[in-house]
């Protein structure tokens, strides 16, 4: 399909493509994303409400397990919705709203990229410093940790996004994306941005690897004190209280660096790279929640525990409800 660019100097809002090789089914990418977004908020609400219940949850592994539920749902939150009206033709977006889900969306990627390696170092101090683990990490410290990956992620995403707002856009109104996203929005500009690219890019690679250094750096910390211990058993237990976040660590990591990569290759199609973009925020969201459920134990006590309270309740019910009529009829 192709898309006519239009040229305008006073253009105040943006087209969303949305998948420009798929066209055609738009009803079925629909279903699909709608189908994506309800298992991302079920999985992530009911981590939420189950660390929010479960006093045995409230411990720092747990809070910071609730914020990185919180994030996937807010990333969901700030582009699938929008994504959906672009399916049913409503795909128009203002200046304004554009820059906003931008900011929003990299933003929650940014601090969950911190979060995860805030993770790491909690495993870190609990597998290498376990009988120092509730000093280091206690909850005013949990708290602090947690603040401070919120602001780190808000003011690497402010350097980006702010000073691009100021740019002119009159090359093209359509976002050949499905959402505002930062190189596709740029490339509208109708001037030179090859420096706002680069220092975004370099400014990403940083954040990425960086953060991906210091989580190598803590596992090979704690894969050394395992080795260190003595009986099999010790050591299983070690590795059984790392595995999800390692999961969760290596989809993530590999999820950035090939958005990065992908982006510097040319002849990767519009579809292939909305594809590879849509890594970070659409797979990781939902699969999270899943990695956690099926490998912590806690977790899925926490899930019986409430699957039973409800079906207690519901016999009692029932068994109520069996009574008054019983009674009635007499």
């Amino acid at each position: 399909m192709k898309i006519k660019a239009e040229h305008s100097s006073t253009s105040s809002d943006f087209i969303i493509v949305g998948f420009p090789g798929l066209q055609d089914y738009q009803n079925i990418l629909f279903i699909v994303f709608l189908a994506l977004f309800l298992v991302i908020l079920i999985g992530n609400v009911t981590i939420l409400l189950l660390v929010v219940a479960d006093q045995r949850l409230h411990t720092p592994m747990y809070i910071f397990l609730w914020n990185l539920a919180l994030l996937d749902v807010l990333v969901a939150v700030s582009i699938i919705p929008k994504l959906l009206s672009v399916f049913l033709s409503h795909n128009t977006l203002s200046f304004t709203e554009c820059f906003v889900q931008m900011y929003f969306a990299l933003s929650f990627g940014a601090i969950e990229l911190f979060l995860v390696a805030a993770m790491a170092y909690d495993r870190y101090v609990a597998v290498v410093k376990p009988l120092h683990y509730n000093v280091i990490i206690n909850f005013k410290t949990c708290l602090t940790i947690i603040a401070s990956v919120w602001v780190m992620g808000v003011i690497v995403v402010s350097i980006t996004v702010i000073p691009v707002t100021l740019l002119p856009y009159c090359a093209s109104k359509y976002i050949m994306h499905c959402f505002c996203d930062y190189p596709a929005v740029i490339s509208l500009a109708c001037t030179d941005v090859t420096f706002y690219a680069n220092c975004t890019f370099s400014l990403a690679m940083i954040a990425v690897y960086g953060s991906l250094l210091f989580v190598l750096w803590t596992y090979c910390r704690i894969v050394n004190a395992v080795i260190k211990l003595k009986s099999a058993e010790s050591r299983k237990k070690a590795f059984s209280m790392c595995i999800s976040h390692v999961i969760v660590v290596l989809m993530f990591y590999i999820s950035c660096s090939t958005v990065y990569i992908g982006l510097k290759i040319n002849n990767i199609s519009y579809d292939g790279r909305i594809f590879i973009g849509g890594l970070n925020y659409f797979f990781t969201p939902m699969v999270n929640p899943i990695i956690y459920s099926l490998r912590n134990e806690q977790i899925k006590a926490a899930v019986q525990k409430y699957l039973n309270l409800y079906t207690l309740f519901h016999r009692k019910d029932k068994i109520s409800s069996t009574v008054h009529s019983t009674a009635a009829e007499r």
